[in-house]
């Protein structure tokens, strides 16, 4: 079993930056991959970036490319999501998630965080 706590969420204004952690706990060699997702209000919960705990190969959605970094500290068992040039479209319940998969498809990821909410005021 892995476990994982999301921090780092917030209030920040539209152009601003965040940086989203996510630390692992438990079998995390169970875990070959993680990712980032969001859900928005009203919306289904979408992907927004993956990367692989031992190659650093990563991939994002079309709406955060060139604005989102994802990255991971392999040491500290953390997954970090830097967000930059944020907008009010961004806002979301920011999830992250584990497994021995990677991919865009949530059913690829066994373990999930709890959310932390990140609001970009306009």
């Amino acid at each position: 079993q892995v476990q994982l706590v999301e921090s780092g969420g917030g209030l920040v204004q539209a152009g601003g930056s965040l940086r989203l952690s996510c630390t692992a706990s438990g079998r995390t060699s169970s875990s070959v991959a993680m990712a980032w997702f969001r859900r928005a209000p009203g919306k289904e919960r979408e992907f927004v970036a993956w990367i692989i705990w031992s190659l650093g190969r990563t991939q994002y959605s079309d709406s955060v490319k060139g604005r989102f970094t994802i990255s991971r500290d392999t040491a500290k068992n953390t997954v970090y999501l830097h967000m930059n040039s944020l907008r009010p479209e961004d806002t979301a319940v920011y999830y992250c998630a584990g497994g021995s998969w990677y991919g865009s498809e949530e059913h690829r990821y066994a373990y999930w965080g709890q959310g932390t909410q990140v609001t970009v005021s306009s």
